[in-house]
């Protein structure tokens, strides 16, 4: 082969390169998630100054006088369509402005304190849905229609109806209240995050538990799987090696969706169990009316998700080369 035309697939050590075709489809999904964020800050920008009243509207000690100022100062007495273009020129800036209802604070300052909080709760939620929801479906698909299938079966139908609001306050009265195992609300050791994981957890264990179920037996009965113990593996061996791959797919891409209910379900668990994070923080500005941190929430969380989406929709499409070729 001449010299320059070699490709890194071909160089030792080199690695294996990243297929044309999905590199094509993570610039797509970037460019589709251009025009969302777009449509969404339109949005939540002009709903917020819909509402009637505004951030200083609350405020019984505020004069005509001071509150012309307090709205000169944060530039809310121009033409609505100037405010909308001065808040995009900082977004592009990366500034989210300053928080209406925190003196002397940003939003981006506020944001950088009460996040690290919710992702915490969020991980550890995601935890305890993943090894339990894996557990039930992995044990009910490798004995169908035993007990062992019957049980994980029934708790996970009944945490898919049990909402996060009843189960929250279901198991403060049981495990803080009654048993005393636990604190009813706080964020302060590592207990007061066994309570909150399991409630905003436990509904997505339920779904996961479901798909792994179905995922795995489907796979199960696939030839390969019985050319496999047909040739002496061990089950251990046919269960790891040959069957989480693709009995795990379903999972895999449920995950996307499952991380934004997580993002979204911290307000009201972070609510429920006073637990100082960006949810929190979230509704409080939505009943103080403050503009520029609740649309600054809502671009985060948007992100978040619209990024998570695409690294789960990234990883299955790795994982399923059927898959690479439709995009």
């Amino acid at each position: 082969m001449e010299r320059g035309t070699l490709s890194t697939r071909h160089l030792p050590g080199a690695g294996p390169s990243i297929p044309a075709s999905v590199l094509r489809f993570i610039a797509s999904r970037i460019l589709q998630a251009v025009p969302t964020l777009f449509v969404l800050i339109t949005v939540t920008f002009f709903m917020l100054r819909a509402v009637p009243g505004g951030p200083f509207s609350a405020e019984k000690a505020v004069t005509p006088e001071v509150l012309r100022n307090l709205e000169a100062h944060y530039g809310l007495d121009k033409p609505l369509f100037e405010q909308y273009t001065a808040y995009l020129g900082s977004l592009l800036r990366g500034d989210l402005g300053p928080s209406f209802k925190y003196p002397n604070r940003t939003v981006n300052e506020i944001i950088a304190q009460k996040l690290p909080v919710s992702l915490e709760m969020g991980a550890w939620a995601l935890l305890v849905a993943l090894v339990f929801g894996l557990t039930f479906g992995i044990v009910a698909s490798l004995r169908p229609n035993t007990a062992l299938d019957y049980i994980p079966s029934a708790v996970s139908m009944i945490g898919i109806c049990l909402p996060t609001f009843v189960l929250g306050p279901l198991l403060v009265l049981l495990f803080a209240i009654t048993l005393g195992w636990f604190n009813a609300s706080g964020w302060y050791g590592p207990s007061d995050r066994v309570l909150p994981a399991i409630t905003l957890g436990g509904v997505y264990a339920a779904y996961i538990a479901r798909l792994t179920r179905g995922g795995m037996r489907e796979i199960l009965s696939q030839d390969f799987i019985r050319t496999a113990r047909a040739k002496g593996a061990s089950e251990a061996r046919v269960i790891l090696r040959h069957a989480l791959k693709g009995g795990l797919l379903p999972v895999i891409s449920f995950l996307g969706p499952a991380m934004a209910g997580i993002i979204s379900g911290s307000f009201v668990i972070e609510t429920i169990f006073q637990i100082p994070g960006l949810g929190r923080e979230f509704v409080n500005s939505a009943f103080n009316r403050d503009y520029t941190l609740v649309t600054g929430t809502v671009i985060l969380y948007a992100v978040l998700i619209i990024g998570f989406n695409l690294l789960v929709d990234i990883v299955v499409v790795w994982l399923d080369p059927r898959l690479r070729h439709q995009h």
